[in-house]
């Protein structure tokens, strides 16, 4: 499955296990979720609307922060990197992450950001690969 921003994959697993693995693989690559939103929850309490299962984990790699920051003091507008762990109504399980091409392909005239794009970009893929 493959979007113009962003990308995952279909895991024969739990939405439970898929949670827990997609958090230990974010672990295992120096990443940490700062946030996270239960959408179906949400929907539950403020629509009485039930979805099916869809967990945002807000994540961030501290060393690539700190290098955007750096090079781009206002990319906190464009931070925390999301993944999405979420079932579809047929009950087949989802992880997604926000493709770093096109987020941080909004920024064009920073050579410094180009290099930190190839890097969080290879992270993600290595993340996503370990579900």
């Amino acid at each position: 499955m493959l979007k113009n921003y962003g990308f995952g994959k279909v895991v024969k697993m739990s939405f439970t296990d898929a949670v827990a693995k997609t958090r230990a693989a974010l672990q295992a690559n120096a990443w940490g979720v700062l946030t996270e939103m239960d959408v179906c929850q949400i929907m539950k309490e403020k629509m009485n609307k039930d979805v099916p299962k869809y967990l945002i984990l807000g994540v961030c790699n501290p060393p690539f922060a700190a290098r955007s920051l750096d090079a781009e003091p206002t990319i906190g507008l464009l931070m925390p990197c999301n993944f999405v762990v979420r079932e579809d109504k047929a009950g087949k399980v989802h992880v997604e992450v926000l493709d770093a091409n096109a987020i941080l392909g909004l920024i064009k005239k920073n050579p410094k950001m180009a290099q930190l794009k190839k890097e969080v970009l290879a992270s993600t893929k290595k993340i996503l690969k370990a579900i």
